[in-house]
């Protein structure tokens, strides 16, 4: 074979690399949908809001989270008293973790390092070890049946709200021990810290509430009165808007932060509950208990794009 025909024979191959590896790098997120009945993940290419792979997962599914390189996937089992940890590559369960009774919300830390994992049967956060995958600490909560643990954005603080409680309990990460309580609402739910991790939005449930709070003073500095119920709660990228999910309506309302007032809602689903923002910021995907559904809001307009068939009583969302 001649040198010419060597490096023909050669090229092709290489500039279909090329183009398979810019193809990756343009690609547009995934979001992963536990599915608490079916016990499956759902995976959606945001690109075509397609269901793309459905991974059998466990039995109840609950809390989700993707680590930051995008490499593993963690999902709470309400029933097996475990986190499930899934290869994204092979869209496959490699360990079981086992946290406690009836594990609810999951959160990594932004580096990496932790996961947080609510867990209600013993009041408590299990912190794990991602390295190792091992639970390094059970931290009790004052809260009963905490739901959701979320990490500020410095990774030093962990908030928790409890399902039977009116307060969000302040863990302290590297004391690993509970050092404040914000009174908030009754039922605080879901969470969301700023990029800048100065303010944190809890959505109380029952009191239909959203609270700002001053996360350097561990307190509440304003309410935000809305719809019937507040459910989940998610932060636009950019921090302009809060979102919060009406449970009882159907209804997803946007909150303005520079003047914290509600400045839209829009219909979605039976029972919307937790969600997550594209990285952009210009779409919302919303999982629909109720409905088996996501729906996926743009956010400039909040008008509902489409509604997603998903599994079995899709408890939240998360994308990367």
């Amino acid at each position: 074979m001649s040198t010419s025909t060597t490096s023909r024979f050669f090229r092709l191959p290489f500039a279909l690399a090329a183009l398979l590896l810019a193809a990756t790098a343009g690609a547009e997120p995934f979001a992963y949908v536990p599915n608490e009945k079916s016990g499956t993940v759902s995976v959606i290419d945001t690109a075509t809001d397609k269901v793309v792979a459905e991974i059998d997962v466990g039995v109840k599914l609950r809390g989700i989270a993707v680590a930051p390189d995008g490499k593993l996937l963690y999902v709470a089992d309400g029933r097996r008293a475990v986190v499930h940890v899934v290869d994204l590559a092979t869209r496959s369960v490699i360990e079981d973790v086992e946290v406690g009774e009836s594990p609810e919300g999951v959160s990594i830390s932004p580096d990496g390092k932790w996961v947080a994992v609510a867990v209600e049967d013993t009041n408590s956060v299990a912190l794990l070890d991602a390295a190792s995958r091992k639970v390094v600490a059970s931290i009790k909560v004052a809260g009963k049946n905490p739901e959701h643990a979320v990490f500020s954005p410095d990774g030093r603080w962990i908030y928790v709200g409890a399902e039977e409680g009116t307060s969000v309990d302040v863990i302290d990460v590297a004391a690993r021990k509970p050092v404040a309580s914000i009174p908030v609402g009754r039922r605080p739910r879901g969470m969301a810290f700023t990029a800048d991790g100065k303010k944190a939005y809890v959505a109380c449930e029952v009191a239909a509430t959203v609270f700002v709070i001053d996360v350097t003073a561990h307190k509440a500095i304003a309410s935000i009165k809305h719809g019937v119920v507040a459910s989940g709660l998610a932060l636009q990228p950019d921090g302009k808007r809060v979102l919060v999910t009406d449970g009882k309506s159907g209804s997803l309302f946007a909150i303005d932060t520079a003047t914290n007032e509600v400045v839209g809602s829009v219909e979605v689903g039976k029972r919307p509950w937790n969600m997550a923002f594209t990285p952009n910021g210009r779409k919302v995907y919303v999982a629909n208990g109720r409905s088996n559904s996501v729906s996926v809001v743009d956010v400039a307009t909040l008008k509902k794009l489409t509604d997603i068939p998903v599994g079995e009583l899709p408890w939240g969302v998360a994308i990367h």
